[in-house]
């Protein structure tokens, strides 16, 4: 079977095991884990924060950092297609109590322009204007890449105006190896930043948010609360340092063989797929003939391909560290076989 449903599907290698099994531990809920303060020591100081934080996932990531920068009845600013948005079952309006204002963006990317629009005045009728969120790389918009650029003028736009800005990087890996940008500035126009190390990185579970100390004090108390507080994690700490320092640097092999399964399958007269969007390791193509995306991914997944669907008549591909280029296009020829059969 060939998987590519996400790069979340890796499995531990011996070397990860042996750091997982070897880690020192203690009881992380009285912050005596030494690996847990490794960790987040390690990404603090890779994304230039004064300090960090493990959770168990990126959505607890996310939504812890959003509960701190508003309060109930806050608006957040958010491309149309993010994360936070789409994929993370309601829970801006659940926990945080924060109601999205939705930026539909070209490839995932919104404009200064269009954020200076969507701010809203301080009417006291009005939601108030709280948080930007920008995802980067972007997940539904095909892994594309948001242009640092347009950060740093979001960004000063939002300290005119009072506003905080969180970065969704579950992927940043993935920005930095394909821009060459580091994570430390990426991060620096944020006041939160999430990353993953359960995506392209390999682990098996966790991601880290930074910000400054006040920040992860306040985010430490709604870990808490979510039920994310955790005792002998150094286990699972261990395996995040060993994919930082192992898997980091091996990212853009994924890059090329997405790129490679891009091309495959957009010879297909059944595919629409936009090749500049395919940046980092994913593939988001559109499904042209008579059959859904589910219906599609269901003959995949006969014939050993594993691919989900992300809509009616789109259907994603990632690529990651356990599929190898062989794999991946064997994995593009079949689903190429299979539409120009129709």
């Amino acid at each position: 079977m060939i998987d590519l449903r996400s790069d979340t599907v890796t499995r531990p290698d011996a070397g990860m095991r042996r750091a997982m099994a070897d880690a020192e531990v203690g009881d992380d809920v009285f912050g005596e884990d030494p690996t847990v303060h490794l960790l987040q020591q390690k990404v603090a100081e890779l994304l230039g924060k004064e300090a960090a934080l493990f959770v168990p996932s990126g959505t607890m990531g996310n939504q812890i950092c959003m509960k701190v920068h508003t309060q109930p009845g806050d608006e957040i600013i958010c491309e149309a297609g993010a994360h936070v948005l789409n994929f993370e079952s309601g829970s801006m309006a659940f926990l945080a109590g924060a109601q999205p204002r939705p930026i539909p963006g070209h490839r995932g990317v919104i404009t200064l322009e269009q954020v200076r629009e969507a701010v809203r005045s301080p009417a006291y009728y009005l939601p108030r204007t709280r948080l930007i969120v920008i995802e980067n790389t972007h997940n539904f918009a095909g892994g594309t890449l948001f242009p640092l650029e347009e950060i740093r003028r979001i960004s000063e736009f939002a300290r005119e105006q009072g506003l905080a800005m969180h970065l969704d990087g579950a992927r940043l890996w993935n920005a930095s190896v394909a821009t060459g940008i580091s994570p430390k500035e990426y991060s620096r126009y944020f006041d939160s930043v999430s990353v993953c190390l359960s995506k392209g990185l390999g682990a098996p579970v966790g991601s880290v948010i930074a910000g400054s100390k006040a920040f992860i004090e306040k985010a430490h108390r709604v870990r808490k609360q979510l039920g994310g507080g955790m005792r002998q994690v150094g286990i699972l700490a261990a395996a995040g340092i060993y994919a930082l320092e192992h898997n980091w640097s091996r990212l853009e092999e994924d890059h090329r063989k997405a790129r490679r399964f891009a091309e495959i399958v957009a010879g297909s007269r059944h595919i629409q797929l936009d090749m500049e969007t395919v940046q980092t390791n994913i593939v988001v193509m559109d499904i042209t003939a008579e059959l859904t995306a589910a219906q599609l991914a269901e003959r995949m997944a006969a014939k050993g391909v594993l691919l989900v669907p992300m809509g009616p008549r789109k259907l994603r591909a990632v690529t990651h560290l356990d599929v190898t280029m062989q794999q991946v296009e064997t994995a593009a020829k079949i689903v190429r076989q299979e539409l120009d059969a129709l």
